[in-house]
C-alpha cells in the first residue's frame, strides 16, 4: 500500500487552490485573445479581461471578487491510504482562503463559516496507488443560472439542444459571459449535475472523444453563440467559448440533461500524489 501524508496533500492543495484563484484558465485568456468578432463593443469587452487577468497573474490579486465555493474531484486508488484526507481538504481551504471572500453560510440562518469549509467533494474509487485531487472554484453568479432538464427520450438530441439554449439564453447574461457550458447527459439527477461540473474540467477546444458527442457539441455550440448575448452580455457572437458535453447510461425511460454554467473566470487545476 501506498502512504500518502495528509499535511503533504493539505500544503499542496493550499498551493494549488492559491495559485487557480488568482490565475484563470489560459485557454480562456487565449481564446479572448484571438476573438473574431465584428463588433467593436465586444472586442473592446474581451481585451478588459485579457487585461484583468494579465494584471492579476503579475500582481498577484485575484481575478475574480467572487472567490466561489470550493469544489474537489478526487481519485483514490484502491492502494492508497491517506489517513484524514477529508479534514486535510478542508484544511487546505481554511488555509487558501484566508484572506479570500468568505462566500459559504448555512442555507437557512445564513450565518457564515467564516473560512469557506465545508469544501463539495466527490470521491471516485479507482485501481491503482494514485492519488489525484481537482479543484474547481464555483461562483455563485454562473452557479444560480445552471438547469436541470428531465427530458424523455424521444425528445432525443433536438432536445438536448433545445435545454442548453435555453438555459443560456434564460441565464447566460448574468452568468457572466462568455461562457463555458458543462453539460451532463444520463445517469439519474444528481449523476448529470455532477457530469455537468466534471465537463469544465476538460480544456476549451478540446471536444469529447465520441464523435457523435463531439458533433452534438459543436451544434449546440453554434446554436447558443446563434443567441447574440455576446462577450459581458454587450451583444456579439461570442456568448460561449464552448459546449463540453460528458455522457453516462441512464434507464430507458429517462433523459436527464443538466446545464452547468460558468462564467470566464474558469480556475480550475489538478494535483498528483
Amino acid at each position: 500500500m501506498k502512504q500518502v501524508d495528509a499535511a503533504v496533500v493539505q500544503r499542496e492543495l493550499t498551493r494549488l487552490i492559491t495559485d487557480c484563484l488568482i490565475i484563470p484558465d489560459k485557454a480562456v485568456t487565449k481564446a479572448l485573445t484571438e476573438i473574431r468578432t465584428d463588433s467593436e463593443i465586444e472586442r473592446t469587452a474581451a481585451a478588459i479581461i485579457v487585461e484583468n487577468n494579465i494584471i492579476a497573474e503579475r500582481e498577484r490579486l485575484y481575478c475574480c471578487q467572487d472567490t466561489g465555493q470550493a469544489l474537489f474531484f478526487v481519485k483514490l486508488g484502491d492502494e492508497v491510504v491517506c489517513q484524514g484526507l477529508t479534514d486535510a481538504i478542508n484544511g487546505a481551504v481554511h488555509d487558501a482562503y484566508k484572506t479570500a471572500r468568505k462566500s459559504v453560510a448555512d442555507p437557512l440562518t445564513r450565518k457564515n463559516t467564516d473560512d469557506n469549509t465545508p469544501a463539495i467533494i466527490e470521491y471516485t474509487l479507482t485501481r491503482g496507488d494514485a492519488l489525484e485531487i481537482t479543484f474547481l472554484a464555483k461562483g455563485a453568479g454562473s452557479e444560480n443560472m445552471s438547469r436541470l432538464y428531465m427530458l424523455t427520450p424521444a425528445d432525443g438530441e433536438q432536445g438536448i439542444i433545445d435545454s442548453v439554449v435555453d438555459a443560456v439564453k434564460k441565464g447566460g447574461k448574468n452568468a457572466c459571459p462568455p461562457l463555458i457550458v458543462g453539460v451532463g447527459i444520463g445517469g439519474v439527477t444528481e449523476t448529470a449535475c455532477s457530469l455537468s461540473k466534471r465537463a469544465l474540467l476538460r480544456p476549451v477546444g478540446q471536444n469529447s472523444e465520441r464523435a457523435d458527442v463531439a458533433a452534438l457539441e459543436k451544434e449546440t455550440l453554434k446554436r447558443v453563440n446563434a443567441l447574440g448575448i455576446g462577450v459581458a452580455a454587450l451583444g456579439g457572437n461570442l456568448t460561449a467559448l464552448a459546449v463540453n458535453i460528458e455522457t453516462a447510461p441512464t434507464h430507458i425511460g429517462m433523459l436527464p440533461v443538466a446545464v452547468n454554467l460558468q462564467c470566464h473566470s474558469l480556475r480550475h487545476g489538478s494535483v498528483k500524489f
